[in-house]
């Protein structure tokens, strides 16, 4: 089971000190602790920053990491995997 509480926390701390606003996927790989192969997991669910890019429904630019978050997590939930 996916603790979406973590995922949030995992996907913000990943995501917080890129520049924002941001206006590309792109802009996020600086970011991200190990670039564009930076894992989330959370119980049975695992995904790439690369993976996750491809189920974003959302529509760039992001004016703060919890707009992008809420994107998201919107979007997984939407495509039913979390």
């Amino acid at each position: 089971m996916v603790d979406k509480a973590d995922l949030r926390d995992q996907f913000t701390e990943a995501f917080e000190d890129a520049d924002y606003p941001i206006a590309s996927p792109m802009d996020l790989v600086p970011a991200l602790p190990n670039g564009p192969s930076t894992k989330f997991e959370s119980g049975d669910f695992s995904m790439s920053a690369m993976e996750l890019n491809t189920k974003l429904d959302g529509e760039f630019p992001y004016e703060s990491v919890d707009d992008f978050v809420d994107d998201v997590m919107d979007s997984l939930e939407a495509q039913d995997l979390i």
